[in-house]
């Protein structure tokens, strides 16, 4: 029987859920959008996004395929699929691919943004997507402090532990830009790479905004990064800031 593949690009508020992947007895947004298709199709059927993002992290660009064994019309689907969605997450496009894509494997490279809120009185509604502190940054030494992680290095220290043995087995990635972007009362610090362990863009910002703050010298972080040693690097910064902004392929 042939099959066909679909590729869709969603977009969803995290706040509410427990990241993107399947949990059990969680409720997850792979879980809920997957469940929505099988419905609709009459048959179970799995997705397979382009990673996994944590609980409370943001997307605006998440990708996913999934495989079925008839053509489906895809503006009807599409639009059926997002009426049974809750409302902060949506299916932004939908298109046929080759059976040879792969939603994590093809991918090329990610592009996350990190956003902090440093209004002197924090703005309510950003509280769910930024993080919120209190002080202007100093931008020259946050991108001082950027520079050092472009390139490609081993990245086991901003590995979380709990994947310890993933970023092990391969711990090595390319970050090809890191770019500080200023906004009124707000930063934006965007990372594209071609692949991120675990938390590692948390764990880098976190690391960044302690040598911003001196807490950490930023002679420090080509040593931590040397090091492999998770422990000598910042803890995470809060997840609300992060968003998944596109996948390229």
């Amino acid at each position: 029987m042939k099959k066909y593949k679909y590729k869709m690009t969603i977009a969803y508020d995290g706040t509410n859920y427990h990241g993107w992947q399947i949990q059990k007895n969680k409720i997850t947004i792979q879980d809920l959008i997957q469940n929505e298709i099988s419905k609709i199709l009459n048959s179970k059927t799995q997705i397979t996004g382009s990673g996994r993002t944590d609980a409370k992290v943001h997307a605006r660009g998440q990708v996913a395929h999934f495989i079925v064994d008839q053509k489906i019309p895809i503006q009807r689907f599409k639009h059926s699929l997002n009426s049974l969605l809750p409302k902060d997450i949506r299916v932004i496009k939908i298109e046929e691919v080759d059976l040879s894509f792969h939603a994590r494997f093809s991918a090329k490279s990610k592009v996350y943004s990190y956003h902090i809120s440093h209004d002197p009185t924090p703005n309510p509604f950003s509280r769910f997507y930024a993080y919120q502190i209190k002080k202007k940054l100093d931008i020259n030494l946050l991108k001082k402090a950027c520079s050092l992680f472009i390139g490609k290095h081993d990245f086991t220290s901003f590995a979380n532990k709990q994947l310890e043995g993933s970023a092990k087995k391969n711990p090595i990635r390319t970050i090809q830009r890191i770019a500080v972007i200023e906004q009124k009362n707000k930063i934006i610090i965007e990372f594209e790479g071609d692949g991120f362990l675990y938390k590692m863009v948390r764990n880098i910002v976190g690391t960044l905004l302690d040598v911003e703050s001196k807490k950490l010298p930023i002679d420090m972080i080509e040593k931590i990064i040397k090091a492999k040693d998770r422990t000598l690097a910042s803890k995470p910064a809060e997840p609300q800031g992060l968003f998944l902004d596109r996948v390229e392929y």
